[in-house]
């Protein structure tokens, strides 16, 4: 299957082979992990961070950690959101987050055109949340994710593809160049 990925952390170069699965992690977990500690700090004590605004990446860890447990029991089949690269189907799916992320100052370098052999999810990115300091509001939220039913009439769904396995880069499409350095 051939899908598009836009390349926001180093550069790539055709011919680059990527792998992700239990024991090849991306960035996500790494920056989860790091936040493990406080997330079991929040959840053991809720009522100390109650009305408090928590860190972004605090918030992160949260969401994705509930996301995780939910995939775990009920998808296990589905890419782990931390073991996975973040794609789309199609090039001008791929432009549109390029787009986005230049705008929002992520340094960004280019879309790829990749060939991928593993499982696969498309989901919604809408539906990801910013994480609660209650667990179980984590939970329900992570499930609504995982079902990925079709919304409310009037919600545009903001598609993000997951994808695990082996992952060839075939070629670099465009260059986008918003990166520092």
């Amino acid at each position: 299957m051939y899908v598009y990925h836009v390349v926001t952390e180093k550069p790539m170069k055709a011919g680059q082979v990527i792998l992700f699965d239990e024991t090849h992690h991306n960035g996500v977990y790494q920056r989860v992990m790091e936040k493990k500690n406080i997330v079991d700090e929040i959840y053991a004590n809720p009522g100390k961070y109650e009305g408090k605004e928590l860190e972004h990446h605090t918030s992160v860890a949260l969401r994705e950690l509930a996301l995780e447990e939910v995939r775990q029991k009920k998808y296990p089949s589905r890419p782990s959101r931390m073991n996975c690269l973040y794609v789309s189907r199609t090039f001008e799916e791929a432009d549109k987050w390029g787009q986005f992320f230049s705008k929002i100052g992520r340094p960004t370098y280019h879309i790829v055109k990749m060939e991928a052999e593993g499982n696969f999810f498309v989901g919604d990115a809408a539906k990801c949340f910013d994480g609660r300091i209650h667990k179980e509001e984590n939970l329900r939220l992570a499930k609504r994710y995982w079902e990925n039913k079709a919304e409310d009439e009037g919600e545009i769904p903001i598609y993000e593809m997951l994808v695990d396995g082996r992952i060839r880069v075939v070629e670099i499409v465009k260059e986008i160049g918003s990166h520092i350095g």
